[in-house]
């Protein structure tokens, strides 16, 4: 039998239309935009802004939240396409189960645990950061840092033993998501409101303190001086990828990861009271909101202070950063700040958590991962075991990884999961063109092709490590599809259930 088997519409669109089956129907329109915003607004803009902007796009990163954001808005539209079209959890995975073949959906399913696992991981570890922030400093170096890290404190190496903070945080949250997908939308909600409001208040406030200097030049030159780093050393920007406009695009690849979220709202496809109609506002609602504070934002940030600060001193906490050192009379926005954005990104590890469970509950449905990814508690109607299973998963993650590496194997998982996204779109018109669509992509295949492109494109900007790291990734991926998942597929072996 192919690789390339397909799984027919006809079986999904059925499963969706039985309510007293799988996951429970409780979310709005209002609902599922502030899932995307919890989702989307956190550690991308908050911690990887300056990132981007200290290692690769200086000032000019306001142009790589730009570039970024028109790949996410043409994978945004074919996203709300399959979003109305096949109304059930799995997000990019299971849309190329029905357009791709199985062997494609795998694949990507797989890609998909760096964009949501790693994810929620990345975003711990920049809740455990802040936290020490607000708490002055008060957690050892060694138990909130992983073991790869290190700091020169005087004359002192300090190395990293563990992440506490980050493991605390994914308990509690997982717990929130057993209880129930409503309880975790309203406590979304009501964090997506508070943190929203501390960004318009950042970008106000800080408007007044915008250095014109800061963005002279624009672009970061090749002969740039070294910047430097915490332990001591220098980084250098005679890389390709470090300066100029190749600098803005590898820029664009690392705060990729702050438009995150949006995509996730398809995985809650099978929980949304009208998925046809909801889905779209959802997904491009969020998408355009975010999207707007985020160039507001990010020009805001670096015309305050110079990017090079942030690698010395503002990478891991930037905004808090750049209103102690920039704004004074401030030093209160700085606690409400650092306060808010622990919050927000409690929201974005939600989301995280929950678009990971939501794919592999689909994944097991079909058989393609045991079945306990697959149960759902007898009274909240979620699944349970999946949640807990994916605790102990992230958490060791998120306690013994940095974030600057989970932050790019989570970006390079999203653009590969954005690739095949669009590619579906060009694939299902061809195969299905009479198929019921609520919403339709504009412009095909002009507006798939671009998102392939741009896409594309990112994923060559990320550095040479995370490259390699997410091969390994899908090499490991294929040998437990081969070992496992093809010879218990349901779709194969429909007498296995």
């Amino acid at each position: 039998m192919s690789l390339f088997i397909k799984k027919p519409l006809d079986q999904l669109l059925k499963m969706a239309s039985d309510p007293s089956k799988g996951l429970k129907r409780t979310l709005g329109p209002g609902n599922l935009v502030a899932l995307g915003i919890g989702a989307i607004i956190g550690a991308g803009l908050f911690v990887r802004t300056a990132a981007a902007a200290g290692e690769h796009a200086g000032a000019a990163v306001t142009l790589s939240f730009i570039f970024a954001s028109i790949g996410c808005a043409f994978a945004g539209l074919c996203y709300a396409e399959f979003a109305s079209m096949i109304p059930v959890a799995g997000s990019a995975y299971t849309y190329a189960y029905v357009t791709m073949g199985e062997f494609v959906a795998w694949v990507i399913g797989w890609a998909l645990v760096l964009e949501y696992a790693l994810g929620a991981a990345t975003v711990s570890i920049a809740w455990s950061e802040f936290l020490n922030k607000l708490l002055g400093g008060a957690i050892p170096y060694e138990w909130c840092h992983s073991p790869f890290q290190k700091i020169l404190d005087g004359d002192v190496m300090r190395y990293g033993i563990m992440n506490a903070p980050a493991l605390i945080i994914l308990l509690a949250l997982s717990l929130l998501l057993i209880k129930g997908m409503q309880e975790s939308a309203v406590f979304n909600t009501i964090i997506v409101i508070v943190k929203v409001a501390i960004v318009v208040t950042f970008i106000a406030v800080g408007w007044q303190f915008i250095n014109p200097a800061n963005h002279t030049p624009y672009l970061i030159p090749a002969d740039a001086k070294p910047a430097l780093l915490p332990d001591g050393s220098t980084y250098s920007y005679e890389s390709i990828w470090d300066h100029g406009w190749f600098g803005v695009i590898a820029g664009a690849g690392v705060v990729f990861f702050a438009f995150i979220g949006f995509d996730a709202i398809s995985t809650a496809a099978q929980e949304s009271k009208n998925p046809k109609k909801d889905m779209p506002i959802g997904i491009l609602g969020s998408l355009v909101i975010c999207t707007i504070l985020y160039i507001l934002f990010s020009y805001v940030l670096t015309e305050v202070a110079p990017f090079t600060d942030f690698m010395l001193k503002g990478k891991e906490a930037s905004v808090a950063y750049a209103i102690d050192a920039y704004m004074p009379g401030y030093h209160w926005l700085s606690t409400l700040v650092t306060v808010a954005i622990l919050a927000g990104f409690s929201s974005v590890i939600l989301v995280m958590l929950m678009g990971q469970s939501r794919v592999f509950y689909s994944m097991a449905l079909d058989g393609l991962l045991p079945k306990v990814f697959s149960a759902l508690h007898p009274k909240f109607r979620t699944p349970y075991k999946s949640n807990a299973l994916l605790f102990v998963f992230v958490g060791l993650i998120a306690t013994l990884l940095p974030g600057d590496i989970t932050g790019d194997l989570t970006s390079i998982g999203t653009l590969f999961a954005f690739v095949l996204v669009c590619a579906g779109v060009l694939v299902m018109r061809k195969a299905n063109p009479d198929a019921v669509r609520s919403f339709k992509t504009p412009w095909v295949p002009f507006v798939p092709i671009m998102g392939i492109l741009v896409c594309s494109a990112m994923i060559i900007g990320l550095d040479s490590v995370t490259q390699l790291v997410a091969f390994i990734w899908l090499i490991i991926g294929l040998v437990v599809y081969f070992l496992y998942s093809k010879r218990n597929s349901l779709l194969r072996n429909p007498k296995v259930n």
